[in-house]
């Protein structure tokens, strides 16, 4: 579900956008101004929520972008196996993630983690 849409001037680091289908979220934007004859040009560098990739781009200033809903939760690990079974603390709703390898390592029974909901993708970030 996309919150609203924005121009690229009104973005600013740490907003969430969506670029290709993917949310990214912006690191850096630097801002041109306009010339004699011309529009005001934008640079972002963006890293995905999801797969953690980079992607720097230009576009104009009245290039516009849809914001994802993105919600951040704390979860307890329930179980570790192919999936991970976390239970949400504020709903209680169990839920079965996959999880990369170098986070399902550090994971333990029992502990908390965050994990974020971003256009009904669900994915375990770090232990808290």
């Amino acid at each position: 579900m996309v919150l609203k849409i924005i121009n690229a001037t009104e973005a600013r680091p740490g907003t969430n956008i969506l670029l290709e289908g993917e949310p990214y979220t912006i690191k850096k934007i630097d801002i041109s101004k306009t010339g004699k004859h011309g529009h005001s040009k934008a640079r972002i560098e963006a890293i995905g929520i999801i797969n953690q990739q980079k992607k720097i781009l230009v576009v104009p200033g009245h290039e516009r972008f849809e914001v994802p809903m993105v919600d951040k939760r704390k979860a307890q690990v329930l179980s570790i196996a192919d999936k991970v079974s976390i239970m949400d603390l504020e709903n209680f709703e169990t839920i079965e993630l996959d999880c990369p390898e170098e986070i399902k390592s550090e994971l333990k029974e029992n502990s908390n983690v965050e994990y974020v909901d971003v256009e009904g993708k669900k994915i375990i970030r770090k232990e808290i």
